[in-house]
């Protein structure tokens, strides 16, 4: 009986002082409350009692930022959310230098969102997202280093307007497209103009160019399904039928 007993307990001890790994984790070891080292993948074996394993998973890590209220430096509020991929790279320092360091990624990436896009305006959180993208992933990267985390990127996701905002905007949007048409319009009409100057210049010097147009003005008009036509013919015209007849 008393024999039973003890080959219960020596499998139990054998059992639970046994742990298995899988290839993308790593066990850090504590010995009596000290760091032991880090173990694993694979089959591994823990004294009981007077070790300790904590489990850490090496695989890229996809957290969403919660949506943040941001006020951007053109005075604006909006909502703005992200998504963030890290992993850890050293297990021991992300189990000894912070508490839980997801929580503090967590956190960490919350606070830096609104710091980076609080120095910005709208118009650059809108069209310029991959530059603030690579900054705030710089930011985290260099803050969780400490951690032994890597911070592979960050990705705004939506940045959120209020439903004034988003009307001013358009209506700034339909004054930009207005402006563009004048300015084009009378980019236009100052060519226009000027190519007309030329060909009046170039007709003051050129008679028989002004006769030439006059013919070509004839047969455009003639062109056309009306059954009458008046037309003026200038003098100068009959001047030179007038002289050939003399």
């Amino acid at each position: 009986m008393f024999g039973g007993v003890i080959i219960f307990l020596f499998l139990a001890l054998l059992f639970s002082a046994l742990r298995v790994l899988r290839e993308y984790e790593r066990g850090v070891v504590f010995m009596l409350g000290r760091f032991h080292k880090v173990k694993g993948p694979g089959l591994i074996i823990i004294i009981p009692i007077l070790q300790q394993m904590v489990r850490v998973d090496l695989r890229t890590i996809v957290m969403d930022v919660p949506t943040q209220d941001v006020i951007s430096r053109d005075n604006v509020s909006v909502q703005v959310n992200a998504v963030i991929y890290f992993r850890v790279l050293d297990p021991e320092r992300a189990i000894i230098q912070v508490e839980n360091y997801l929580e503090a990624t967590s956190q960490l990436s919350q606070t830096t969102l609104r710091s980076v896009l609080g120095q910005h305006e709208l118009d650059d959180m809108l069209a310029e997202r991959e530059r603030l993208n690579a900054d705030i992933q710089e930011i985290l990267d260099k803050q969780t280093a400490a951690w032994g985390i890597k911070v592979a990127n960050v990705e705004i996701k939506h940045v959120d307007l209020n439903e004034s905002m988003v009307r001013a905007i358009a209506k700034q949007a339909e004054a930009e497209r207005e402006r563009r048409a004048k300015v084009i319009h009378a980019m236009g009409e100052a060519e226009a103009a000027e190519k007309l100057a030329e060909a009046a210049q170039v007709l003051s010097h050129e008679q028989q160019a002004i006769q030439l147009r006059y013919l070509q003005t004839l047969t455009e008009i003639a062109g056309d399904k009306s059954s009458t036509i008046v037309f003026p013919i200038p003098v100068d015209i009959l001047e030179k039928f007038t002289r050939s007849s003399a």
